[in-house]
């Protein structure tokens, strides 16, 4: 096992889980009683004498097989339903030995449907993994984009990007919890609370985890230094020194490297002119079918056009790693908004659509 990085990220159970020598993620005993610690499935007053014993029995051998029986020995329908989900999930993981290994194989043809939430707490263990020993802050915020949903705006020129979950609560409380929506409710007057910027001034605090219950409230700069004109040439601009652009590129690297094994550089594009230009992924819904509509010429709004965050270009370090037909060529990246400005990046993108030599 390894010790924690980030007190604020012990809730993924990352600290519960061993390496393979191949530096992939096996889980413990220790991992699967977090679950089983979760308020999907503690038990509550209302649990009844079935869930009681079966919750008592997996905290103590958390692997052991549960026969159809005693989930239908469950009263409650949502409490049957979610130890089936989990039980389900953990015995995946179990015969894949590893949580890389069960991730890449949940997007497989035909391969079980998995609880979006099982697919971020997943990653969220996998990228702090990744990052146990970098000390730049910009990495760890911009990491977060591969686990959690995040809605972008623009303030004063800037693109910020800011957790929806934490961004929603505080619309609704004022950060002030269940009493500050209770006061908005009643059509007091609540001091709004307001997230931050991560900066040069904050990084550190940001890294000690000293952000106590208002976790992820950071919000991530991911502004570029000129603004873009996009016709099909897709101009964009280059990137701030702390850059969250340049933080995510690098974060992704990693992750590439940790599934694939092959070295890749990531970099924000300020201009996509390519004559030859021959692949292209995704990094989430909307930029996919952005970049999917102007690879084929389609026309493409301006509202829509300006949903793109940002582009980026991908390479091998070696080329022999590439399918031979787009050898030596660059692998062209976006991410964009979607109309409601939330982003949710899906990392797996990267690890299903490059142009690998042992691919399709």
């Amino acid at each position: 096992m390894f010790p924690s990085a980030l007190p604020i990220w012990s809730s993924c159970g990352f600290a519960l889980l061993e390496r393979t020598p191949r530096g992939w993620l096996c889980p413990t005993d220790a991992y699967w009683r977090l679950w089983l610690a979760r308020p999907e499935l503690a038990l509550v007053d209302e649990s009844c004498t079935a869930e009681q014993a079966l919750h008592a029995s997996l905290m103590q051998s958390p692997t052991r097989a549960v026969s159809a029986a005693e989930l239908e020995a469950l009263e409650d329908t949502d409490a049957r339903a979610n130890h089936r989900l989990f039980l389900t999930f953990r015995d995946a993981v179990e015969a894949a030995g590893s949580l890389e290994a069960a991730y890449a194989g949940f997007f497989q043809a035909g391969a079980m449907s998995v609880p979006p939430l099982f697919l971020d707490l997943m990653v969220q263990a996998m990228v702090c993994s990744l990052l146990q020993d970098e000390p730049d802050a910009w990495q760890w915020r911009a990491a977060e984009l591969l686990f959690r949903r995040q809605r972008v705006s623009v303030q004063d020129g800037r693109v910020l990007s800011g957790d929806s979950e934490v961004l929603d609560l505080l619309n609704e409380t004022g950060g002030l919890g269940a009493v500050g929506r209770l006061l908005m409710q009643g059509g007091a007057a609540v001091p709004v609370v307001q997230m931050e910027v991560l900066g040069a001034e904050s990084a550190g605090r940001y890294m000690n985890g000293l952000v106590g219950a208002g976790r992820f409230n950071f919000l991530l700069d991911l502004t570029h230094e000129i603004q873009r004109e996009l016709p099909h040439g897709l101009t964009l601009t280059m990137n701030r020194a702390q850059s969250g652009l340049k933080a995510l590129a690098q974060v992704l690297e990693k992750w590439v490297r940790h599934f694939l094994g092959v070295g890749v550089q990531i970099q924000a594009e300020s201009r996509i002119e390519d004559p030859s230009w021959r692949w292209h992924v995704g990094l989430d819904v909307e930029s996919t079918r952005l970049l999917n509509d102007l690879y084929t010429g389609q026309t493409v709004a301006p509202e829509r056009q300006q949903r793109l965050i940002s582009l980026f270009k991908l390479r091998f370090d070696d080329p022999q790693y590439m399918r031979a037909d787009v050898q030596g060529k660059p692998v062209y990246l976006g991410l964009a908004m979607a109309a409601d400005g939330l982003l949710k990046l899906k990392p797996q993108n990267l690890l299903l659509n490059l142009p690998l030599a042992n691919s399709n």
